[in-house]
């Protein structure tokens, strides 16, 4: 997807210390989507795709034995500046390895685990490294696709099947926000999102960083299980939106929920509709036909496609 709608605020998350050597890395390579950080070792970005080894001007490619490496006492910094001094009031975030930073960043962690008895997870230690995915959304990603969500004057139960890294929560985002925020002959809608991971609306302090829509939301962290029926009773949503169902138990919610009279969004891994039909865990989304829409997106030479599948017909529409 191209027309990356986002400004280059990812360099405040890092301390003034390090800053005007990201600020650099900012202006000479455009549109990261994530930054690799490990201790006494190389520096890696990606951008549209790339791979890339900085050096320790802030450019690429770095030469071998030339690169930047991150020290130990840098990421220690960097967390101790993002966790405003206090790791302690992080802790739940820290103990399940990730947490979302001013802008909607997210931040992935890795360290010494400290586990009790039972082999729960009580505090994470001496983190030596760092995965900064930079949140950015693409405002038209879901211009072409949206008139393929409506039916009779409604929107259909619709899933979203995708490879992984080919743009499904990127594409799910902007259709919530398009449903909620209605156009021309679209009219708002109140949505509501289960964000799981914190990867479509990227909340800070329960605020969505992102752009979800003025009728839209969100709980932020939160088992799609119990969310989907939080959302359904507490703010009564005429669309509820998840992302990436991974279980049985996921299914099931979203067959009770699809019952309520509510319209069901939600993205999924898989290749093809017969690819997730055959998958044991999502057999009673089919048998009770939950779902009567399908996008699939794919990415082929570098252009992402969707083609719309609904039984006895195949409309198709490109993303670019």
């Amino acid at each position: 997807m191209r027309g990356l709608e986002a400004e280059e605020t990812w360099v405040s998350i890092f301390p003034l210390e390090q800053r005007r050597y990201w600020e650099t890395v900012s202006r000479t390579i455009k549109n990261i989507t994530e930054i690799r950080l490990r201790a006494n070792r190389p520096i890696f970005v990606y951008s549209d795709g790339r791979e890339l080894l900085l050096d320790h001007s802030g450019g690429f490619p770095g030469e071998e034995g030339r690169e930047k490496r991150t020290t130990y006492e840098e990421i220690q910094q960097l967390i101790d500046y993002l966790c405003r001094d206090s790791r302690y009031a992080y802790g739940e975030e820290l103990r399940r390895g990730y947490f979302t930073a001013p802008g909607g960043h997210r931040i992935g962690v890795v360290g010494e685990l400290v586990t009790d008895s039972e082999g729960r997870v009580r505090v994470l230690k001496h983190i030596a490294g760092v995965n900064i995915r930079i949140a950015r959304q693409v405002l038209s990603a879901g211009k072409k696709v949206q008139p393929y969500l409506y039916r009779n004057g409604g929107i259909e139960n619709t899933l979203i099947i995708s490879p992984p890294g080919c743009g499904k929560t990127t594409l799910l985002r902007d259709l919530i926000r398009r449903i909620s925020d209605g156009s021309g002959s679209y009219q708002g809608r109140t949505v509501g999102v289960v964000d799981e991971r914190g990867e479509i609306a990227a909340c800070y302090q329960g605020v969505p960083q992102l752009q979800v829509g003025a009728r839209t939301d969100v709980l932020d962290n939160c088992p799609k299980q119990h969310g989907m029926t939080m959302l359904l009773r507490s703010m009564s949503p005429q669309v509820i939106a998840v992302d990436e169902l991974g279980s049985r138990e996921d299914a099931a919610t979203v067959s009770e929920m699809a019952g309520c009279g509510c319209s069901i969004l939600a993205t999924i891994h898989g290749n093809s509709v017969e690819d997730i039909r055959k998958k044991e865990m999502f057999r009673l989304l089919f048998q009770e036909e939950v779902f009567t829409n399908f996008l699939l997106l794919e990415k082929e030479k570098g252009v992402y496609h969707v083609s719309r599948q609904r039984i006895g017909e195949e409309q198709i529409c490109c993303i670019s």
